[in-house]
């Protein structure tokens, strides 16, 4: 991997880390040689982050965003946005499906 992605990968990161403070959600990472902190990675498709979300403290939800190859030509802040609204959208639907539709 070349040095400039490395780098805007480990921005990604850094820019996700601040932006989800929630604490039912754990989000664990599979980037080669930027950040490998999921217990049992797949390293044969696109990186991602994975999202683990606890649902009224009961049930556990959990989801893998790939971070897509077109997605490498976006600024380190566009991915970080992209990554954090589909973590808000797996959050809403998550929780409208738990206390039902309204």
């Amino acid at each position: 991997m070349q040095q400039e992605l490395i780098k805007k990968l480990e921005d990604v990161v850094d820019l996700v880390d601040h932006a989800v403070s929630n604490p039912d959600i754990e989000l664990s990472y599979c980037i080669p040689e930027v950040a490998m902190t999921t217990d049992n990675p797949d390293v044969s498709g696109d990186p991602y982050i994975h999202l683990k979300y606890v649902s009224n403290g009961t049930h556990t939800m959990e989801q893998n965003i790939p971070i897509k190859h077109n997605y490498l030509k976006k600024t380190p802040e566009d991915i970080a946005n992209l990554v954090t609204f589909y973590i808000e959208q797996f959050i809403e639907q998550i929780d409208s499906v738990e206390n039902g539709a309204q």
